[in-house]
């Protein structure tokens, strides 16, 4: 199966502390311009998924969504979670830890591709 979001294992440590703090966590990736161009993270039961919002799949069983615009223009590629020292969204919750959640991507294969075609 591919998937279509994938995180490091630095982005699965920072979930779990982020879940251990708050509980149930949603991503949400806008595209907007700042702080919404980056993946930002929610307490799951506070944030609220807009008709335009496209499930990619999920990272340390949290769910990750990406605007329909945003999709579009990276469907071809898979999404990697990564995590790095610094201050990101000032929404997103791992900004107090120090750090902050960053995309990385690659292009899928001709395979990978043609799985995605068949995708339900």
């Amino acid at each position: 199966m591919v998937r279509r979001v994938e995180a490091t294992p630095a982005a699965l440590e920072l979930i779990e502390r982020l879940k251990s703090k708050h509980g149930p966590l949603l991503f949400h990736q806008s595209g907007g311009c700042c702080d919404g161009s980056s993946p930002m993270c929610f307490p799951r039961d506070e944030f609220m998924v807009g008709d335009h919002d496209v499930l990619l799949g999920e990272i340390g069983e949290t769910p990750f969504y990406i605007h329909e615009k945003q999709y579009d223009y990276w469907k071809h590629t898979q999404l990697i979670i990564d995590v790095v020292d610094g201050r990101g969204g000032m929404f997103s919750l791992e900004g107090v830890e120090g750090k902050r959640f960053l995309g990385r991507s690659r292009v899928f294969t001709e395979e990978e591709r043609e799985a995605l075609k068949h995708e339900t």
